[in-house]
């Protein structure tokens, strides 16, 4: 219960340091990093420990909950002013958060089952995203591509 205590302190830190004004906090990053080289990599090794049935020991427990955390602070990330187009980008985010969150809960509980539930919900937040934001990644059905 104390490290659950200590997770939701450091969410909420996080949250409140995200939402300060951007211009005394710019954006070092562009959109494009944050996904490729932060989101991406943290989703996709989360998603295969899951997929291979849950982490195995100590080293990939660890793994997990860092995959977890910087899903669910790049999720913070991306809600910084500068990067924000609009409200469903805010709502769409959201999910990253929420998943990470919960991802980081589970591997920190060591919850194999918790983390294998967590697999949908992460899914769901890059596809509602892409689906909006990336209309080349997921075309209207019927469109052309």
């Amino acid at each position: 219960m104390k490290q659950a205590s200590r997770v939701v302190f450091i969410l909420l830190a996080a949250c409140a340091w995200a939402q300060a004004p951007s211009e005394s906090l710019p954006a070092r990053a562009t959109l494009e990093q944050l996904m490729l080289d932060l989101i991406y990599p943290a989703s996709n090794d989360l998603l295969l420990t899951i997929f291979r049935g849950g982490p195995k020991d100590e080293g990939e427990w660890a793994a997990a909950r860092r995959s977890a955390l910087a899903l669910a602070e790049s999720g913070n990330l991306l809600l910084t002013r500068s990067r924000s187009p609009q409200a469903d980008w805010i709502e769409d985010t959201k999910l990253l958060v929420d998943a990470g969150a919960a991802a980081y809960k589970a591997a920190q509980a060591r919850d194999t089952k918790a983390l294998a539930d967590v697999r949908e919900p992460l899914d769901r937040s890059c596809t509602t995203c892409h689906r909006q934001f990336r209309p080349n990644v997921f075309p209207q059905q019927g469109g052309s591509k």
